[in-house]
């Protein structure tokens, strides 16, 4: 027997704000909430995202972080609906690459890849 990953804890100081970025990135809803924790996702399927609030701010590059594709349109296009929704661009030294590394409203690097998937 094997363990599955069913969840993804992202350590925030907003859960609820982070909830709509994500919700909205990743075409998901906030499936519960427990304490000052929201867990986001799609029902009956995993991982799901728990945004769980601490007190101390991001304070460097974070070791594991998110790879997103866009479903219904060009990278591009995609990277314009991010920002508008207050993703960043964010230099940590990748040089020319075919992806986008960005930052959500709290400074959580994630990337942007070139592909497109299925939704």
């Amino acid at each position: 027997m094997a363990c599955r990953i069913t969840e993804l804890v992202l350590d925030c100081t907003d859960p609820e704000a982070q909830a709509r970025f994500w919700c909205a990135v990743l075409d998901y809803e906030v499936l519960g909430r427990e304490g000052d924790a929201v867990e986001i996702g799609r029902p009956g399927e995993h991982p799901t995202i728990v945004l769980d609030r601490v007190p101390e701010p991001k304070r460097q590059k974070l070791r594991l972080h998110l790879d997103v594709n866009a479903t219904d349109r060009d990278q591009d296009a995609e990277l314009e609906r991010l920002e508008a929704l207050g993703a960043r661009r964010k230099d940590i030294g990748q040089g020319e690459v075919t992806w986008y590394v960005l930052e959500d409203p709290e400074g959580n690097e994630f990337c942007l890849l070139s592909r497109r998937v299925e939704p």
